[in-house]
């Protein structure tokens, strides 16, 4: 579909030259361009032909990640992907002698714009159609990756050639590579060899806007004959060799006849499948997708897995070669166009990583920006002094976390400033990832004044906006009209998706600077730009506001960079409230995240695995003759369930991985055996002389003994300390809720002091949420000295062991701890009385507060006599946690601990012996062999530092095989269960019945619901606008109203609709007990509130009185709407269906079928 269409006409005489951006023949020839610069005519003239050559170097990427553990572009010929890269880049040069006073002509050429026909897709397709003239005259043994390669008017990447290699040796390829690396070129290759054969590709897309996007540039490429698409309820072309689809629609396919290739399947004669953004297998809701095709695809199948860069591509090859066939992995880290990431601040854009790449740029520190607001001096003024600055970095005070905030938010840039500093340094056009659709269209209107667009491009958009109003006159989304005028836009999925193609075909036409986008446009969609801004490093998800992963942030970065149009490519972090330039230099230095499993049983997986194949009393289409297959038998079923990758990485990669974690153990016990005492010990004696080792060991001895005992007054310090603070603890319990001061250090050794209000003893709180974690698990037990030990002596007469409190700090974070981490209590704090007569005290209030958190605690530090937690608080904690008072406030003669005599006693105890050890250390520095010794004792520390890091190897290692999910044959056998119970399917003899047949049919997200609703004769008395209604209703999951619009108006549902829903509401209340009786959670959706919205536009309703003062957005709408035609769509041609309902089905779908929601492919 080619929304826009436009032409320039100017004048130039005959010039020879190539670029992929231009269309030039000699004599009269048409020119298609973007650029406003050529919008008026103008004549060229040359005294002689020019040459220009294509030149394009790549510098080396500012930010890279992941590293090839096989076939990678990286390892060597480095000399070739220069060579490679340099056809890239359009870069005009005159020949020798010329000069640009000579480019003036009064001959006539004429260039026309016309962006889908230039010389490079024209040349593109005459080289695949001389590949085909020459494979049908001299066989295919001609196809290799240099006739391949010969397509391309370029010279393909190194990646691409390998990739290209290792499928023509029939081997099936996974490729792992950056976003816009040009992963879609292997395909093409692969698309033309096997059209070239004369046999058939699948290409499958997790997006129907990608399938759309891919089928028009493979029209491009091979003519609209040869390509079909697949879109659920439309079908252009299905019989084409090169067939574009989405993964669910090959998946359906598959289940009819697993593995085996046959006409019934719709794999005959298809030999490619190629399955695009693979590491989608990693979604929640839609990964068992691609794990079930490469379960399911019959061997004699060729895979050709596009990824993007992650963690673990060599177990995703692993995986495949294991279940389907030999795989051979290819690699890319390079980008094709260089990417800097760069942070942009309320005053300025720095970059975000210092010049090696390899931390983050220092004047982003908080303690930098804390030092600028308050007018220091800058790093530049500290040169002289760079010696010290390691230094002047450690006394810095570390600021709180409440400061750290305000640092922040001082720091926070508009979007007119973000957007200043883009355009002055060149870095337009740019997509900007705002996580909210509000946001996007605030950030539209906040830029409505600001014009980036010159006169002759507004007339373009002006022009194009005309056209589209006239072909789509309620597509137009004229709140947005202005914005675009200016060159600014929104795309997200409220808007139709008309819209948004119009978008994106203005975007890639440069005739829109900024795309205000969701994350949804990084999936793949071509958009490229030269800079992606990304506004936020978090995001809303179902359970709160969640960081962006590695992968998530890289895959928007990748946006930025066009190939053979810009130098390089920007990825701009923009400082908010809340995260700054520290929080995105943690997620990408945190590294890529690997491909999960995510295969999960479904109804539609069993009822096709155990009876799909069983087909009784059906005639052959070919001869009439009946057809009788056995279902597959739950072992069958469970091999193939089993060869899921999560149970390919449990089994294999477990493995190995649990090897790795044994040798590492078993070097850690050596190592450690080398630092032992006795070790050391006998390697002083080996060194030293006899005399000089005979007082060295007896002075260690010495020491050693002395230390204990440092210990042990240690011990005793710190249990005289709590037994002072037991008292006055429980002596608060019905009192006010006093101030106090925690003190830990954490694993790096940073001493932090926090001001919090205490709660109470845990084991006071009878039946809260809390006593019970603490008490039932073993991660906060606490050491009990045995009756025995001198510990459990001191313990007796102290009456003192470890007990969990509770308070809550004024960063509104609970934390747990024991009378170790307690610094002092303050005399101040809340009242425990009711603000009101009838309300409840502060303590028991805040009691509730505590019980309603879900208890996710993390240590914080932790020692013999306890430690602490802590856990973020609410928004009901967060108004008490403000009262709670800075330490600098709080007074000195405030405190009311009041330590005994025998506490001070050991504390001056605790000092002599701390001292003895002391003068004992001087004196070993001073005897006859103790430069010797200092030897072996700084080999023994090095090796502790050794045993420091594969300790963290290991931990690493074991966090690594917990995330390991066990296979799905469970939840398998719990699907089953259901489906047996509710007379689907006979689990023993297979037999599948009525609902079961027509359950595996369908598509959607329960199929075993929707078959219920479908089958249930009282849709037989509904018209065909309510038997939309009734269907919108079972596939109105996610679609809400949105607070952001002015209006709350939406159609009601008729009685009749109405009456319907609240009888299927019973049904479906008996499924959920169904399912929750097997432990089966699989949604059922049935909600009234929009079917009136369906029954309006199925009644013929316009799509302007539809969204007058709706509280929807369009695209909600029209998803919704797409959906429901959907399961219209599919009603015909289910099994053991109404024959009037069908009818009703294909009447409700071809009103609803119309613009501006109808589908178009072109």
């Amino acid at each position: 579909m080619n929304i826009l269409s436009s032409s320039s006409s100017f004048i130039l005489s005959p010039v020879s030259f190539q670029n992929p951006n231009f269309k030039i023949s000699y004599n009269h020839f048409k020119f298609t361009t973007h650029s406003p610069k050529f919008t008026l005519p103008f004549r060229f003239h040359f005294q002689k032909p020019h040459q220009f050559r294509l030149n394009y170097k790549f510098p080396k990427s500012d930010f890279s990640v992941g590293e090839s553990s096989q076939v990678s572009d990286t390892d060597e010929d480095d000399e070739d992907d220069e060579e490679a890269a340099e056809e890239y880049e359009a870069v005009g040069e005159l020949s020798d002698g010329d000069s640009e006073d000579e480019i003036e002509s009064d001959e006539n050429v004429v260039l026309q714009s016309d962006d889908t026909n230039s010389k490079f897709e024209e040349f593109k397709w005459q080289r695949i159609e001389r590949l085909r003239n020459d494979v049908r005259e001299y066989g295919d043994g001609i196809i290799d990756v240099d006739e391949l390669a010969s397509v391309y008017n370029f010279r393909i990447d190194k990646f691409q050639r390998l990739a290209i290699q290792a499928f023509l040796r029939g081997s099936s390829v996974v490729v792992s590579a950056p976003t816009s690396a040009g992963k879609t070129l292997i395909a093409e290759a692969a698309a033309v060899a096997t059209v070239a054969r004369g046999r058939r590709l699948f290409y499958t897309t997790p997006l129907k806007a990608l399938s759309n996007q891919k089928f028009r540039e493979f029209c491009d490429a091979f003519g609209e004959d040869n390509v079909g698409l697949l879109t659920g309820d439309s079908a252009i072309n299905r019989d084409a060799q090169v067939l574009i689809m989405t993964t669910e629609i090959l998946r359906n396919m598959l289940y009819q006849s697993v593995g085996i290739m046959s006409s019934e399947s719709g794999l005959f004669h298809v030999d490619v499948i190629v399955l695009d953004e693979v590491h989608y297998l990693s979604d929640i809701s839609r990964g068992t997708v691609w794990e079930e095709i490469v379960i399911y695809c019959p061997k004699e199948v060729q895979l050709i897995c596009l990824s993007a860069t992650v963690a673990n591509p060599d177990e995703l090859c692993g995986w495949i070669n294991q279940i389907h066939g030999k795989t051979e992995l290819v690699t890319s880290t390079k980008r094709p166009v260089p990417l800097t990431w760069h942070f942009s601040t309320r005053s300025a854009l720095l970059p975000l990583l210092n010049e090696t790449g390899t931390s983050m740029n220092r004047k982003l520190s908080t303690n930098y920006l804390q030092l600028n607001s308050l007018g220091g001096k800058s790093y530049e003024d500290e040169r002289p002094r760079r010696r010290n600055s390691r230094k002047f970095d450690n006394d810095a005070s570390s600021p709180s976390k409440n400061e750290r905030n305000n640092i922040k938010r001082s720091q926070v840039p508009q979007v007119i400033d973000t957007l200043w500093q883009l355009q002055t340094r060149d870095m337009l056009p740019a997509v900007w990832f705002i996580f909210s659709r509000k946001g996007c269209d605030v950030a539209v209107q906040y830029l409505e004044d600001c014009k980036l667009l010159d006169e002759c491009e507004t007339s373009e958009v002006d022009l194009a906006l005309k056209r589209f109003r006239i072909k789509y006159p309620d597509a137009v989304r004229e709140s947005a009209v202005k914005g675009i005028l200016k060159g600014v836009a929104a795309h997200h999925a409220g808007c139709l998706p008309l819209w948004k193609a119009f978008i994106e075909e203005l975007f890639q036409k440069g005739l829109v600077k900024v795309v205000f986008a969701t994350e949804t446009l990084a999936a793949g969609i071509n958009m490229p730009a030269r800079t992606a801004v990304i506004s936020s490093l978090s995001k809303r998800g179902e359970s709160g506001r969640v960081n962006l992963s590695p992968n998530e942030l890289l895959q928007m970065a990748g946006r930025a960079g066009r190939r053979g149009i810009d130098s390089k490519g920007h990825a701009v972090v923009v400082q908010n409230p809340y995260e700054g330039a520290e929080e995105c230099c943690k997620i990408l230095f945190d590294g890529l995240q690997p491909l999960v499993s995510q295969f999960t049983a479904s109804y539609g997986m069993v009822l096709n695995l155990l009876a799909g194949a069983k087909v009784t009393q059906r005639q052959n289409e070919a001869d009439g003759t009946e057809v009788s297959r056995a279902g597959r038998t739950l072992e069958e079923a469970r091999k193939l369930v089993e060869q899921s990758f999560g149970n390919y990485v449990g089994s294999n990669v477990m493995i190995a991985a649990q090897d790795e974690l044994d040798k590492i153990q078993n070097e850690i016990q050596i190592l450690n055996s080398e630092i032992s005492d006795e070790a050391i010990d006998m390697k002083s004696k080996k060194i030293l002389s006899k005399s000089a080792y005979t007082e060295m060991a007896d002075l260690q001895e010495e020491l050693r003994a002395e230390k204990r005992v440092r210990t042990d007054l240690r011990r005793r310090m710190e249990m005289e300390r709590m037994s002072s603070l037991r008292p006055l603890l429980q002596g608060l319990e019905d009192e006010h809720l006093p101030f106090l001061c925690l003190q830990y250090h954490d694993t790096a050794g940073v001493k932090h002091l926090v001001p919090a209000v205490y709660l109470g003893d845990v084991n006071s709180m009878n039946g809260s949420k809390l006593k019970n974690m603490v008490t039932e698990n073993d991660s906060f037990a606490l050491k009990v000295p045995y009756e025995g030990d001198d510990d459990g002596d001191m313990a007796r007469q102290l009456n003192t062991k470890p007990c969990y409190y509770v308070a809550l700090g004024s960063d509104n974070t609970w934390y747990l701890f024991t009378e170790r981490c307690i610094k002092t209590v303050y005399r101040t704090g809340f009242p425990n009385v009711a603000l009101a007569n009838g309300d409840a005290l502060p303590r028991e209030i805040m009691s509730v507060h505590l019980d309603k958190e879900e208890m996710t605690w993390q240590k914080l530090s932790q020692s013999e006599l306890g430690g602490i937690w802590s856990m973020e608080g609410s928004l009901e904690t967060w108004s008490w946690s403000l009262n709670v008072p800075v330490l600098s406030s709080l007074p000195d003669d405030d405190e009311v601990v009041q330590y005994s005599q025998a506490y001070y006693d050991a504390v001056e105890s605790y000092k002599n012996q701390r001292n003895k050890v002391s003068h004992l250390k001087k004196r070993i520095a001073r005897t006859e062999g103790f430069k010797e010794y200092k030897k072996i004792v700084d080999v023994a520390r090095f090796t502790e530092e050794k045993i420091r890091r594969l300790k963290a190897r290991s931990t690493r290692l074991m966090t690594r095989l917990e995330q390991i999910e066990p296979s799905g044959w469970k939840e398998f056998l719990q699907v089953s269960s259901v489906i047996h119970e509710i007379r689907a399917l006979d689990i023993n003899t297979h037999v599948i019945f009525p609902l079961g047949e027509t359950a595996a049919a369908l598509r959607g997200e329960n199929e075993l619901w929707i078959a219920m609703v479908l089958r249930n004769k009282i849709l037989l008395n509904l018209k065909p606008p309510q038997l939309a209604a009734v269907c919108g209703s079972i596939v109105s999951e996610g679609i809400k109203v949105r607070p952001s619009k002015n209006n709350n108006y939406i159609y009601e549902p008729s009685s009749s609709v109405l009456e319907v829903i609240n009888f299927l509401d019973e049904q479906r209340s008996s499924l959920l007990q169904l399912q929750e009786k097997h432990d089966v959670k699989i949604p059922c959706c049935l909600d009234s509130q929009f079917s009136g919205m369906v029954e309006a536009w199925a009644s013929g309703l316009t799509w302007r009185e539809m969204m007058m003062d709706c509280a929807m957005d369009e695209g909600d709408l029209a998803r919704l709407l797409r959906r429901t035609i959907d399961i219209l769509a599919q009603i015909p041609k289910l099994p053991d269906i109404d024959p009037q309902l069908q009818r009703n089905a294909t009447a409700a779908h071809n009103v609803m079928d119309r613009p501006p929601i109808s589908e178009l492919a072109g």
